[in-house]
């Protein structure tokens, strides 16, 4: 029975905090307890039902059920592949017309169930963080009602067993990104931000839209999951691999790729990763929040979903599907290309915003070379220290007095010593220090699939390039940061440690950005086995095996040439600072520049989409003001001057027309109701007289 309550009531895990959301939108402005004891919760309730959920999966073997059907071990081709991944759905009708229904439904598998774990602990933690981070904020109450929007928002996408359902709290989070990122209104470049992120977001949405239209209408059902009849199932699928849709592509594929132009722009991956560096105009929380636990990772759990469609076509070189090949190549161009970015940037969350970019290009590039698990272990992994490494940029930006700025920091070391700690260990596990920290082996995983992917070596040595890029960026901002002598012009005396209530939430991101590498390293791949329903012995002989062995070696090195190559640049540098140029701008000026510009991207952007646009409504704007308005004038006294003259026709021709031929009529009726007054001798008299006229006739004609 504790399988099916847990699925029934699954809709609990994002409707606490949306109803908090509700709640809080109607406390006042100075309810800052009320509005943060209810928000956190309720988020933490909802973390308590999601371990709930995630230890039902992990405790039961692989069956595949619908609550409000009968149970039955229920395995279809692709899964049977897979091994016996557990399943269970609850589906129930939302609209009836006519005989068509539309259904909703939530869905519980192990990606669903770590995901709402992963999701809620680590929102519970920067809800926790906000408490202090945000107190000075006049707008606080609010802060928490979008916060348990977009986290609420964000479980619905992961329970979702309706394509419908899906894409309506995808929406949310997209407004709920665009309330937060612009949370801050009173700065124009927060507006700005906000703005571009819900745009360049919505055009990802088109293609997104499309493709579910077109998969669902294909299918004849909204569900993913059915009992057999689902857009993800066997049946449905195989009707996929018809006729070829446009070159060359059956339609399965077409769909795949209008569903990967949502999960790009959502996502951040080349050439739709322009929003994402400006999304750090909103509070430091907020950035924690989208780049660890919900908008970003949407679009990776989107290709997670519905990596069945992506896996379905493989008709291009060596057997690869084309679609994720196209996920293969975006991802990790863009995850060389924000590791290059990231390189030449001075604010410290606007490193760790490309950092991400990058890390979303890895996940991206394992879901296209090794599937679900190989991502998802990585998206898993990211989530903790990525949280962490905000958490810490936040607790610096705190303690700096708002300072981001890498280049007027330095000495944080002794004078926050807590922060460097943790946030020390988020860089580890970020660049991949090997063999304690998580980041390590999630990226062994993706660089040792690609290794072996079959149409092509590219992305794998891209691979290994980002991860030196990543090495020598975090160190180059961690002696920018915490070593040397402190810069600021405040002084030392002004920056403070941050208080336990911000500092306790990132000791525990950082233990589990150590523990969660106990689940993946070769000797145990647990994560792998309960994505995928297979059985994970004890492999100790697997991890001294000679490819793993060579290619962590060789990775490694490159991880450690980046440390050592920014400590060499950086390390020994006496004159850190804001007035003094970037070591590496010294050595190559043009090509610092280039990056520190994002590689002029913005710019290409604005030349290209911007500028035409902005010209157009320019041209639009001086039609109406000089053509449309003296054209309406002009339309409007003719149109006047006509309805004076068919005034005058009405006034003077038609009104004493009427009026006359009335009158005659009622004169005439006059005359002619006296022979209806009434009166019987008249009526008899006109009888007479009609008789003696009729007598008069009938002589006449007797006589003719």
């Amino acid at each position: 029975m504790e399988p099916f309550f847990i699925v029934k009531n699954l809709w609990l895990i994002p409707g606490l905090p949306i109803g908090a959301a509700l709640v809080i939108t109607f406390m006042g402005s100075k309810r800052k307890s009320a509005a943060y004891g209810l928000s956190v919760a309720c988020l933490a309730l909802s973390a308590v039902l999601s371990f709930w959920a995630f230890s039902v999966v992990s405790g039961h073997e692989g069956i595949s059920q619908n609550v409000d059907g009968s149970a039955e071990i229920h395995e279809d081709e692709a899964e049977a592949d897979a091994g016996n991944v557990f399943r269970q759905t609850h589906n129930f009708t939302w609209i009836s017309i006519g005989f068509e229904k539309i259904e909703f439904g939530w869905v519980l598998d192990p990606l669903t169930a770590v995901m709402i774990a992963m999701v809620s602990f680590v929102a519970l933690l920067i809800f926790i963080y906000s408490g202090e981070y945000m107190k000075q904020d006049p707008r606080f109450t609010r802060f928490f009602a979008f916060l348990s929007l977009f986290t609420g928002s964000m479980l619905g996408v992961v329970i979702s067993n309706s394509f419908l359902l899906f894409f309506i709290f995808w929406e949310l989070v997209g407004l709920s990104s665009f309330l937060l990122i612009g949370f801050w209104y009173h700065k124009p470049s927060a507006v700005a931000a906000s703005q571009k992120a819900f745009l360049v977001t919505r055009i990802g949405d088109f293609g997104l839209l499309i493709g579910m239209i077109l998969l669902t209408s294909s299918a004849g059902n909204f569900l993913f999951y059915d009992e057999g009849k689902g857009c993800l199932e066997t049946q449905a699928l195989l009707d996929l691999l018809g006729p070829a849709a446009i070159g060359g592509l059956t339609i399965a594929g077409l769909i795949s790729l209008l569903v990967f132009f949502g999960a790009m722009s959502k996502s951040g991956q080349v050439p739709f990763h322009v929003w994402l560096p400006d999304a750090m105009e909103g509070p430091t929380p907020v950035s924690a929040l989208i780049h660890a636990a919900t908008m970003v990772a949407a679009g990776v759990f989107l290709v997670a979903r519905l990596f069945p469609l992506f896996d379905l076509d493989p008709t291009f070189v060596s057997g690869v599907s084309p679609s994720l090949s196209v996920v293969t190549w975006v991802g990790a161009i863009t995850a060389f290309y924000a590791a290059c970015v990231a390189v030449a940037q001075t604010d410290i969350k606007r490193i760790l915003a490309y950092s991400t970019v990058s890390q979303l290009g890895y996940m991206m590039m394992a879901l296209g070379v090794g599937g679900v698990a190989a991502g998802m272990f990585h998206l898993i992994t990211h989530a903790f220290f990525k949280a962490l490494l905000f958490l810490g940029a936040g607790s610096v930006i705190h303690g700096s007095h708002d300072e981001q700025d890498i280049r007027k920091m330095g000495g944080l070391r002794t004078l926050m010593p807590k922060t460097f700690q943790v946030y020390a260990i988020g860089m580890l596990a970020l660049t991949g220090f090997p063999f304690l920290f998580s980041g390590f082996w999630s990226k062994e995983e993706i660089l040792t699939t690609a290794l072996h992917w079959p149409a092509s070596k590219i992305p794998f040595l891209l691979g290994l390039c980002g991860a030196f890029l990543t090495a020598f960026y975090m160190s180059r901002q961690m002696i920018y940061v915490f070593h040397g002598k402190n810069r600021q012009q405040s002084g030392s005396g002004s920056i403070h440690e941050s208080p336990g209530s911000m500092v306790i939430p990132m000791a525990v991101l950082a233990a589990f950005a150590v523990g969660l590498s106990v689940i993946g390293t070769p000797i145990w791949p647990w994560f792998e086995g309960f994505i995928t329903g297979h059985p994970v012995p004890f492999r100790i002989g697997e991890l001294f095996h000679l490819s793993h062995l060579a290619l962590m070696v060789g990775s490694t090195a490159l991880v450690f040439g980046g440390y050592f190559l920014a400590w060499k640049i950086y390390g020994s540098a006496q004159s850190l600072g804001e007035n003094h140029p970037d070591r590496l701008s010294s050595y190559q000026p043009w090509l610092f520049g280039f990056l520190n510009r994002q590689c002029h991207v913005d710019e290409l952007y604005q030349k290209i989409f911007v500028k035409p646009f902005f010209e157009i409504g320019q041209f639009c704007r001086t039609v109406e003001e000089k053509w449309n308005h003296s054209l309406t004038s002009i339309v409007s006294a003719v149109t006047l001057m006509i309805s004076w003259c068919c005034r005058w026709v009405d006034d003077w021709l038609i009104n004493p027309g009427f009026d006359y031929i009335c009158d005659r009529s009622r004169r005439v009726a006059g005359r002619l109701s006296v022979l209806q007054n009434g009166q019987i001798q008249n009526y008899l008299r006109v009888g007479g007289l009609a008789i003696a006229f009729l007598m008069v006739i009938y002589v006449l004609g007797g006589m003719i």
